[in-house]
């Protein structure tokens, strides 16, 4: 079993920032990748970038390539970052961390809202 631990989210006006981190506990050694994914309402939960854990390779949907970035803490490999910048309306979302073993994992969510 994995559990999941985000924090960071909040209200942050158009072109802000903000910083979400994920820590992961558990069976830790079995993660090989972990991610961030959002639904907004009404809308299905989408991808938004994602990391493997041993080689660090990235992946980001098209609409926040350039303005996010997707890291992980070197000095455990359990806890992963996504610092947003240039943000837009269209990013507020529930951001979920996702982990998977095999299996899949998910956090409890954390809100991000984007308004003026």
């Amino acid at each position: 079993q994995v559990q999941l631990v985000e924090s960071g989210g909040g209200l942050v006006q158009p072109g802000g920032s903000l910083r979400l981190s994920c820590a992961a506990s558990g069976s830790i050694n079995n993660i090989n990748a972990m991610g961030w994914y959002r639904q907004a309402p009404g809308n299905q939960r989408e991808k938004v970038a994602t990391i493997t854990i041993k080689s660090g390779i990235t992946n980001y949907a098209e609409s926040v390539k350039g303005r996010f970035t997707i890291s992980r803490d070197n000095a455990s490999n359990t806890v992963v970052h996504l610092q947003m910048n240039s943000l837009k309306p269209e990013d507020t979302a529930v951001y979920y961390c996702r982990a998977s073993t095999g299996r899949i994992y998910w956090g409890q969510g954390t809100q991000v809202t984007v308004s003026s």
